[in-house]
């Protein structure tokens, strides 16, 4: 066996005998290739390296072994440049070590320039080389230029990195700086290049790096805004400086990237730079950790409102930190849901100047849904309407949380999608965890379950890969609020439980409501109405929505449902008058329309009944939340049964049993199937011919599912028998099937007794 390079002459070219090329491995065999022979991994390190192979099987198993075991886990950030082992230095670098000199040194510009711009090479090389000396590489098949775009390509990534790892740390620095005077004005490559050329602290570079910083962190460049604040510590003198940068690198990596595992690490070096400083960087932090860790909501929030107490009044919120402890502060009142916390927070804000649009619109209409004020929903909807377009993904997660009890995600369902996908690519997979738990609670009222379970899932693991739980909760939630409407009972209580847990210890009530919320579905889909009762009421009592319980606005049929089914009806109708009170109905269409049929589930006579559960149905859009729907069409046609009204009661029935169907919702269409069965058995008896009482006996034994030859043992008859008291039973009854057999009887003998025996 034999082979050789393709597109590189050799013998075998003019043997006649007939080549096979090996191409390279496709994403999903090179991912399994990785995690059979280096399983530990990080996912992000994983994709890094998929993507330097370009499917090279050698490439796929030598670039681990030259990684650190800090790097493979991704506790310690990757090169720019990955390193590689002997074997392929061997391989892609010998045809670059028989080069010209000139040659090379155009190589290794173009390598660390990174871009392909041959303009910016061009002047880098000036006085040294000339782009004609790129003409050995280009026969090499070492790199390609595109005519059209004037761009250079290498043909394969693991070459660029060969290039520089065949230069010195002189040279790269001589080319660093030769490419920061001859950049084409992009600050922030020429901040990097200066930053490469630095062999000591100098804090203008620093300045320049953490200006760059910035420009990243606002683009969502997590990764690169982090590696940034890191190399403009390491350029910054001793002291406040150095410590404040690698503060700021913990929290962007915390807040952008989701990389808490490198929080404690980053922060150790800044207290040994300066033990005395403290900074809301730095209880951003720790914070972070701590939620994500053993700590809990209590501690984080005394570093929180500590740090941000040593800082002189007003607060000035155009310092990025000050903005970032206060947004950190907020998600930990949200999480604890208890006033005395939200009280010091408040005072905080009132505090400050400059208050970003986001963080007020957060605190009013996501802080407390139940008690924001009509001007309130105004800003946020110019604030959706304002949104598509925007690059800045921590802007998008947090004008999305704001509507998020609104109803508002609709409109922002595509930039919310793109988040959450840019998260795929290994970056801002903080803001692309958020985003998508976010479309998820969007997808679960509008019944896009197969895609939830699929966003919501690789936001999970996500948290996992990452050790975020802080944030995994609303994606639990959602999968077990699809799982308990589906039946998956065992699913739904294993989030439930895991909730709880976390909660507990830490004081979580938003976490405790949602698996509040998931147990009351499960007892809802089982018919556990009282159960179902005791756990809505966790969320908020009825009649009143308690501060600060936003989830409560995602429960509301769920409590009216629950109430009614156990004889408590003042309680529904008291809280749909508190609901009211609050301006809700005029909140969202969904809130609306759940409003008006909770109240015609509470109705005390039929035609209010009726009236509610039509205008509810009528509202503008009504079947984009198609689970809501359905409920309230069962509602109603469970409420036209009971009153001796089956014709307009088969067609609600019917229509919520597709839906449900259509939506995986088993237990629930099987709950509308019962009702039509039901709906089958006619109003009056006198209208159809009376049973002999050996019919009512075969066809009370078939309903208690016994077999034709079963019912012909038992009664000494034969199965045709049988068979023949049935087919002259179904018609009178007006059923078409057994199933309906048990409904049908049931029927019949109430309406035997209400007629008494004289009755014609």
């Amino acid at each position: 066996m034999c082979a050789a390079r393709p597109g590189e002459e050799s013998f075998f070219d003019h043997s006649g005998l007939a080549p096979h090329e090996l191409g390279p491995l496709g994403e999903a065999a090179a991912g399994e290739l990785l995690g059979r022979r280096f399983p530990a991994l990080a996912g992000r390190v994983r994709r890094r390296l998929i993507a330097a192979a370009e499917g090279n099987p050698l490439a796929l198993l030598e670039l681990p072994a030259a990684l650190s075991e800090s790097q493979r886990t991704a506790s310690q950030a990757l090169p720019a440049h990955l390193p590689l082992t002997e074997r392929l230095q061997w391989t892609f670098a010998t045809r670059i070590g028989t080069l010209p000199p000139g040659t090379r040194h155009l190589l290794l510009v173009a390598a660390l320039e990174g871009s392909g711009n041959l303009l910016v090479v061009r002047r880098a090389v000036a006085g040294r080389s000339a782009l004609k000396q790129l003409v050995p590489a280009e026969r090499a098949r070492l790199v390609r230029v595109d005519d059209t775009t004037g761009r250079l390509a290498f043909r394969h990534p693991l070459i660029r990195s060969a290039v520089v790892e065949l230069s010195t740390s002189d040279q790269r620095r001589n080319v660093h700086r030769a490419l920061a005077d001859a950049g084409n004005g992009a600050p922030e490559q020429r901040a990097w290049h200066l930053a490469q050329a630095a062999f000591e602290p100098d804090e203008q570079i620093a300045a320049l790096l953490e200006d760059a910083a910035e420009t990243s962190a606002h683009r969502g460049d997590g990764p690169n805004a982090v590696a940034a604040l890191v190399r403009a510590a390491e350029l910054s003198p001793a002291g406040t400086g150095h410590a404040r940068r690698l503060a700021k690198a913990a929290y962007v990596g915390a807040n952008l990237t989701g990389s808490v595992r490198d929080v404690p690490r980053l922060l150790d070096d800044a207290r040994q730079a300066a033990p005395d400083a403290e900074s809301p960087a730095v209880a951003v932090a720790a914070a972070l950790h701590l939620l994500n860790s053993y700590g809990d909501l209590d501690t984080a929030h005394r570093l929180l409102f500590g740090a941000i107490a040593l800082q002189p009044e007003p607060y000035d919120l155009s310092d990025g930190t000050l903005l970032e402890a206060l947004s950190t502060w907020f998600m930990v009142c949200v999480h604890a849901g208890r006033s005395e916390l939200w009280a010091d927070f408040d005072a905080a804000l009132a505090k400050c100047v400059s208050v970003p649009d986001t963080l007020r619109l957060m605190r009013t209409t996501f802080g407390d849904p139940a008690r924001a004020r009509p001007a309130d929903w105004a800003r946020l909807d110019a604030a959706v309407r304002a949104l598509p377009g925007t690059p800045d993904p921590v802007r998008i997660v947090r004008i999305a949380t704001a509507g998020a009890y609104a109803d508002r995600l609709g409109a922002i369902e595509e930039p919310l999608l793109l988040t959450a996908r840019g998260g795929t690519g290994g970056e801002n997979i903080f803001p692309a965890i958020q985003a998508s738990f976010l479309w998820g609670s969007h997808a679960w009222f509008t019944g896009q379950w197969r895609q939830l379970r699929q966003v919501a899932r690789q936001g999970l693991r996500w948290c996992e890969e990452l050790d975020y739980p802080l944030r995994s909760w609303t994606g639990k939630f959602v999968l077990a609020c699809t799982a308990a409407v589906c039946g998956d009972f065992a699913t739904a209580h294993g989030y439930a439980d895991q909730m709880d847990q976390w909660a507990g210890s830490r004081r979580g009530h938003a976490v405790r409501c949602y698996a509040a919320h998931a147990r009351t579905l499960i007892a809802l889909s089982q018919g556990d109405f009282e159960a179902a009762y005791r756990h809505v009421c966790t969320i908020s009592p009825p009649g009143t929505f308690a501060p600060f319980a936003g989830h409560a606005l995602w429960a509301i049929l769920d409590l009216a449902e629950a109430a009614v089914r156990t004889g408590r009806r003042a309680e529904a109708l008291a809280h749909v008058r508190a609901a009211r009170d609050a301006g809700l109905d005029a909140v969202s269409p969904r809130l609306n329309m759940v409003l008006l049929a909770s109240a015609a589930l509470a109705a005390g006579s039929a035609a209010a009944a009726a009236d509610g559960f039509d205008r509810a149905l009528a509202v503008e859009g009504a079947g984009r939340w198609p689970f809501d729907h359905a409920r309230i069409r069962l509602h109603y046609g469970e409420r036209l049964r009971r009153g001796r009204a089956p014709v307009p009661a088969r067609e609600q029935l019917a229509a919520a049993a597709e839906t449900f169907r259509r939506l995986g919702a088993r237990p629930w269409a099987e709950r509308a199937d019962a009702e039509l069965r039901a709906c089958a058995t006619p109003v009056r008896a006198r209208n159809l011919p009376t049973l002999t009482p050996q019919q009512r006996e075969i066809a009370g034994l078939a309903a208690a599912g016994l077999s034709n030859k079963q019912i012909a043992e038992r009664l000494f008859l034969s199965p045709r028998t049988v068979s023949t008291h049935l087919y002259q039973a179904f018609p009178k009854l007006g059923v078409t099937s057994r199933a309906a057999l048990r409904d049908a009887l049931d029927a019949l003998e109430g309406l035997d007794g209400l007629e008494g025996p004289d009755s014609p």
